[in-house]
């Protein structure tokens, strides 16, 4: 065989016509589009739409009793001056700080807990049980176990000598109150969510710290907590943002009281919008919510390096 066939060969090839690369893709693309159109038009028409519309009303005096007119900035000045308005960002804040510290903590705690010491799947739908219960349901089960006359919690306290509690009816007590009903509905899920982070974690990084002779409580400060760093932080985020919104346990149980202790920012945005009908000043602080919740995440989200993961 003469040497200059595999030349020859490889000049046949390449003045060959080549298979378009894409063809495979570009079949494949009505199929996709077929899948991401029903979730792109509802992301569309819940989400997008609704905050454009929003943001437009916050700088009208809309109501449902006129079709309104610009106003410009007159409703975040109301905003700035209202003092309603600060205390009701203020409780919020207060319930937000308690329910991630408290529903972070415990559901870190019960990951680890279902990593290492059961792999038991009726264990783990258990602890997520409480998630499927509805907020509704949830807070008027705990508004009756927490009743001051009635409820078997207040009844236990008496029986161990602690006393009864007004725990919706004391303004010192009202929001931890609500914070933990939060976390006992929330924390399986959150659990759940780091118990996927956990997954990643390989068994030899623990199996090489055991030969070395680390414990269990060092090994989850020098490996575990490290390298859950990214799914804490999107847990942190997550959390963040659904405890801002808060809304159906203060409706059921308190409806911002007593004496305005318990009224959060969603539930006096909804008072001012579908009590008071003014729709205009309610877009302005729901605005105002929402840049409050995009600091916040782009803060978390950059001070905790959730891009960034110590498996590298």
């Amino acid at each position: 065989m003469s040497i200059l066939t595999p030349l020859r060969r490889g000049a046949a090839d390449r003045s060959a016509p080549r298979r378009p690369r894409f063809r495979g893709a570009t079949r494949d693309l009505p199929l996709a589009i077929a899948f991401i159109l029903p979730a792109t038009i509802g992301f569309g028409v819940f989400l997008v739409w609704p905050t454009i519309r929003g943001i437009w009303l916050s700088f009208t005096d809309y109501s449902v009793f006129q079709p309104g007119k610009f106003v410009g900035l007159d409703n975040y000045t109301t905003m700035l001056a209202d003092p309603v308005f600060w205390s009701s960002m203020r409780t919020t804040v207060y319930y937000v700080v308690l329910n991630i510290a408290v529903q972070t903590l415990v559901a870190l705690v019960l990951a680890v807990l279902l990593s290492r010491l059961t792999a038991s799947l009726w264990v783990r739908g258990i602890v997520l049980t409480p998630y499927l219960v509805s907020n509704v349901v949830t807070a008027l089960l705990w508004l009756l176990l927490l009743d001051y006359q009635l409820g078997i919690v207040n009844e236990l306290l008496e029986w161990v000598g602690i006393g009864r509690q007004s725990f919706w009816g004391n303004p010192h007590l009202v929001v931890p109150t609500i914070a933990m009903v939060n976390v006992w509905r929330h924390v399986g899920y959150t659990s759940l969510l780091i118990f996927a982070g956990l997954q990643t974690i390989s068994p030899q990084v623990y199996e090489a710290a055991k030969v070395d002779g680390a414990s269990e409580w060092s090994m989850f400060w020098r490996i575990t907590l490290p390298l859950l760093r990214p799914y804490l932080a999107m847990v942190l985020i997550v959390t963040s943002i659904g405890s801002f919104q808060v809304f159906d346990t203060v409706s059921v149980a308190t409806q911002g009281g007593p004496a305005n202790a318990s009224n959060v920012i969603q539930y006096y945005i909804y008072n001012v919008a579908f009590s008071r009908y003014d729709f205009g000043y309610a877009s302005a602080m729901s605005v105002a919510l929402l840049v409050v919740l995009s600091v916040i995440t782009v803060a978390q989200y950059r001070l905790s390096r959730a891009g960034h993961s110590d498996t590298n």
